[in-house]
């Protein structure tokens, strides 16, 4: 049983439907037929929905009509099929263009991405040049010590600098120096024998629950059974001349195993590293402020063109599809004037020869 209520339909309304539907029965003439289809689909090409999509995608359907339009004039289609064509033709263009927009789009999103990081990037480069020239700057005034052995302080911020890529190559001669610039006797790490025979030491005294040594130790020697610590400046000889200190003045009490011969050796050695360290400022602040002058001038047209440059996954099928859109295009084009072609000869035979109605579209210009 049906819940709609059907209406009553008397004579009377019967009469009068049948009335006014012989009235009119829509446009009887050709022109008036595809008047009524335009006004509705526009040229036949898309319907309400399509335009709505065209809408949300930020297209102009209007410049989609303008550009069928005027292919529909160049081509001037005959039949359903050159329509077909000219429409095909049309979409394929219009799509093509639609990947142009968006890989101009996507270019100006990541331009405007690499902008806002790009004074980022070389503000903290700018301050790692800062930080390395300061550090290097220190170490050029340790070393400019006459007296300098290098210390496990020092050693260990060279390492790190070396390890950055700090001076390159002449930051492998740097750390060469520094080697060469250790008291006799010390490792690769900065550490004397003194210092390990301390840390030994140190290690049985809390066990015992006795304090370490904190205090630099000049050197640990064996007296009879027992170990005799002696404090950094110590001297065992009491009463030293004054003379022979004056004669060896050169000496350093911190370092009694360098003698005044070595010292003089070593200053070779120290003056090149000091010269090198101090190169090394120069060059981090003259880094420094190119930077700051390619932060005022801004990028180069280069410098956009390699970070707007596609490299996700889909621009390589990105670019398959502009091929594919203009491969098309060209096949559509090449069918519409092979037909026009064939109707101007077409036209140009006297009535009744129909041979070249036998040939196949496909086949002709071959």
């Amino acid at each position: 049983m049906s819940l709609v209520k059907k209406p009553n339909m008397t004579e009377q309304k019967l009469a009068a439907n049948r009335l006014n539907g012989g009235q009119s029965q829509g446009p009887v003439t050709e022109e008036g037929k595809e008047r009524i289809a335009a006004a509705n689909t526009r040229h036949g090409f898309y319907a309400q929905a399509r335009q709505t999509a065209l809408l949300g995608l930020g297209e102009d359907p209007a410049d989609l009509e303008e550009l069928l339009a005027g292919l529909l004039e160049e081509f001037a289609p005959t039949g359903v099929l050159q329509k077909k064509l000219v429409n095909r033709l049309a979409r394929v263009l219009w799509l093509s263009e639609r990947t142009d927009r968006s890989l101009e789009g996507d270019a100006l999103r990541r331009a405007r991405t690499a902008e806002i990081g790009r004074d980022n990037r070389i503000h903290a480069r700018m301050m790692r040049l800062k930080m390395t020239a300061e550090t290097l700057r220190s170490l050029s005034r340790s070393v400019g010590d006459w007296h300098y052995v290098t210390s496990q302080e020092d050693l260990e911020v060279m390492k790190k600098l070396h390890h950055d890529g700090v001076a390159g190559e002449m930051g492998e001669i740097a750390m060469d120096l520094f080697f060469q610039l250790q008291e006799p006797g010390t490792d690769e790490d900065g550490v004397t024998e003194e210092e390990k025979q301390r840390g030994v030491v140190n290690s049985i005294r809390s066990i015992f629950g006795i304090r370490p040594i904190d205090e630099p130790v000049a050197m640990l020697t064996p007296a009879g059974d027992q170990m005799v610590v002696y404090p950094e400046g110590y001297n065992e000889s009491e009463g030293t001349d004054a003379d022979d200190e004056e004669e060896d003045s050169e000496m350093d009490d911190r370092y009694p195993k360098i003698t005044p011969d070595e010292w003089r050796v070593r200053e070779r050695a120290r003056k090149l590293l000091r010269n090198i360290l101090s190169r090394q400022v120069e060059v981090c602040e003259t880094q420094r402020k190119a930077l700051l002058k390619e932060s005022v001038a801004g990028p180069s047209t280069y410098e956009i063109a390699a970070e707007i440059a596609p490299n996700h996954a889909e621009a390589l099928l990105t670019r398959r599809l502009q091929d594919a859109n203009m491969r098309e295009v060209r096949r559509l084009t090449n069918m519409l004037l092979k037909m026009k072609r064939r109707e101007s000869k077409l036209a140009a035979l006297p009535a009744g020869d129909s041979s070249l109605g036998r040939d196949v579209l496909e086949n002709e210009g071959t």
